[in-house]
């Protein structure tokens, strides 16, 4: 820390109970009241210094030479400042440092301290000094801090923006560059690790610091003064991650219940490392709404994580609805990036239900505003060119948000009072393109189902129409298949679209296995296949290729690859007999009236159609729930 000692002279100061008294031999004809603490002093050395003691002296002074009292208890730094102004003026040792020069600045204007009455006067010298500690970061937060206690004439003196703007200042840029001490910083090394390089003492190094060095420091400021540094801060151009990383930094340190766990479990538990006092909560709610207005508001600078845990603080507070609804936007404007348990926000105020519904209805409804107008304001063509750019899917965080709300409906489904309204309203503001699979939602409407066995069928219907049968994985369509909480007609409809799925399948690899066939006969232009496996040469083509000797070797290896390739034809065909044999037995070769146009002849598996005709044949099958209609 700086510091600057002023005067020459020893202690002539003692105290006594609640007063000062001079020791100069000289009887005292001046007393000087601040608070409880009274300065038996001597009106001389305080003429000459101070043009506002000058002045009082002259007005209160009778002539005779009795001594008399000032009072001054609107002194800036009260007696402890005025102890150490009452020695410069008899020249007894003074020191200066960074958390007396502002109160000492202050007060030394106050009493007109300056070059007028006297050289050197304390005016110019705190002015002087206070200079040298705004030029380090570790006094210029001391100063700061200081400033509270003098803050009208700190203010007024331009000593609290001088503060701010070194700050500031020395945060957006590096402190490595300036060699800039920072309290807590040091790191200690042991006996052994300090040794000499070039002569040189290795313990001396400077120690690596990152982006967040100062985010401690700011933290001891109050709240007025740290909302000023943070704005000085970001108009100099620092990036809102590091901003929003310090206000999270604040904010952990003052509130409490931000470090409270999120279950219900350890609901009464708080982090270990909390040192400061418990402020009220009307002092708490205060500082959450200051907090909320110096977060940035650029999207993914502060985690979901703790904008949620912002907003469960809100609501135990009881913040401003304009606040709680702050909170809310930001969430639902990056909910893509919260996690499942962030979102089971306890119920705070009056409700059936365990958790609150309502505000992460009102959160996914922000978050699929946001998605509609940044897909209006976007052009196609942008869009489209940056998915080659980045590679990524455009719906991916609706996609997201849609596991995400069908992992929440399945955690909140078993609360009994979880009306059957909130539950499809929850559902179907999720279109039905953000879900690849439906496997989510109908987990949710399973253990819906199961908490819920009260409801009535036509409720249940109502329920399972915000599913897609066809978008059901087969894990989950075996186990709907078996469910009897579900309605018949979702049953009917997933073994129906199973079924429909498992002839599609059997056509396609009947597709590939005859396109496999009509490859052992193949028109081309190099040769013809024997029975034997070899090729014979066309000589038209020989003559084309300019020379025997590339045709040779380009038929060796044809004969080598054509082999190995009927080899392999071989295993296939017979098994192909054998899928024969088994599609037989299912019946596949009779006439079928719902999968066949009248007049048509039935297929017959030993004389498998054209791939086109049967391809036509699966194209003109329309699917309809509950039934199958043909074109």
């Amino acid at each position: 820390m700086a510091f600057l000692r002023l005067g020459s002279k020893s202690e002539a100061f003692h105290r006594e109970g609640h007063s000062w008294i001079c020791t100069s031999g000289l009887p005292s004809d001046v007393s000087i009241n601040i608070g409880e603490m009274s300065f038996h002093l001597h009106k001389f050395p305080l003429l000459s210094r101070s043009g506002l003691l000058s002045k009082l002296i002259e007005e209160s002074s009778s002539g005779d030479g009795s001594s008399f009292s000032l009072r001054l208890n609107d002194i800036p730094g009260g007696a402890k400042a005025f102890e150490l102004i009452s020695k410069f003026c008899y020249g007894v040792k003074i020191e200066l440092t960074a958390l007396n020069v502002v109160s000492i600045r202050c007060a030394a204007e106050y009493l007109q301290m300056t070059d007028d009455y006297g050289d050197g006067n304390l005016v110019m010298q705190t002015e002087s000094f206070l200079n040298e500690v705004l030029g380090n970061w570790a006094d210029s937060i001391r100063a700061l801090e200081t400033c509270e206690e003098v803050l009208p004439y700190a203010e007024e003196l331009h000593i609290v923006s001088r503060c701010i703007d070194s700050l500031a200042m020395k945060a957006c840029a590096d402190p490595s560059l300036f060699n800039w001490p920072l309290p807590g910083r040091v790191t200690k090394q042991s006996p052994e690790n300090i040794g000499l390089w070039n002569g040189i003492s290795t313990a001396t190094k400077t120690q690596p610091t990152g982006e967040d060095w100062w985010y401690e420091d700011v933290s001891f400021l109050s709240l007025p003064l740290y909302k000023r540094l943070i704005l000085a801060i970001e108009s100099r151009g620092m990036r809102p991650e590091n901003i929003a990383a310090s206000v999270v930094h604040y904010a952990r340190r003052y509130l409490p219940l931000m470090n409270r766990q999120s279950s219900f479990n350890d609901a009464n538990h708080v982090n270990p490392g909390t040192t400061i006092s418990n402020p009220s909560e009307a002092d708490q709610r205060a500082l959450l709404e200051e907090i909320v207005g110096l977060l940035p508001n650029k999207k993914g600078v502060t985690s979901s994580k703790f904008l949620i845990k912002l907003l469960r603080t809100a609501m135990v507070l009881h913040a401003s609805p304009s606040c709680k609804e702050n909170l809310e936007k930001r969430v639902g404007a990056q909910l893509d990036q919260a996690l499942l348990v962030d979102l089971l926000i306890p119920n705070m105020g009056y409700s059936e239900t365990l958790y609150d519904i309502d505000c992460v209805q009102r959160i996914l409804d922000h978050f699929m505003l946001v998605e509609q107008a940044a897909a209006i304001t976007t052009p196609p063509c942008i869009v489209e060119e940056a998915q080659l750019m980045n590679g990524s899917d455009s719906l991916t965080p609706m996609t997201m948000v849609a596991t995400l709300m069908d992992g929440f409906l399945a955690e909140v489904a078993p609360d009994v009072n979880f009306k059957l309204p909130k539950f499809e309203a929850l559902a179907a503001t999720i279109p039905n393109y953000a879900r690849p699979l439906d496997d989510g939602l109908y987990h949710a409407i399973d253990v819906y189902l199961k908490a819920h066995p009260w409801i009535t069928d036509l409720e249940r219907e109502q329920l399972c129409r915000l599913m897609n049968c066809q978008k059901l994985s087969l894990e989950a369509s075996t186990h709907a298949a078996q469910n009897e909480r579900l309605p018949l007609r979702v049953i009917v409809q997933v073994l129906f679209f199973e079924q429909l799925r498992l002839r599609t399948s059997i056509s396609s690899w009947f597709f590939v296995s005859d396109n496999l066939e009509n490859s052992q006969n193949p028109d081309g232009n190099i040769g013809l296949l024997k029975n034997d496996g070899s090729y014979t040469m066309n000589s038209a083509q020989d003559c084309a290729t300019g020379g025997q000797d590339d045709v040779k070797h380009r038929v060796s290896e044809l004969e080598k690859e054509c082999l190995s390739m009927k080899e392999e034809l071989q295993k296939l065909v017979k098994t192909k007999r054998s899928w024969r044999n088994f599609t037989r037995r299912l019946g596949f070769n009779k006439k079928s009236h719902s999968c066949c146009p009248k007049g048509s002849k039935p297929t017959n598996l030993r004389a498998p159609p054209s791939s086109m005709n049967r391809q036509q044949n699966y194209e003109n099958i329309e699917v309809v729930p509950g039934s199958l209609k043909v074109n």
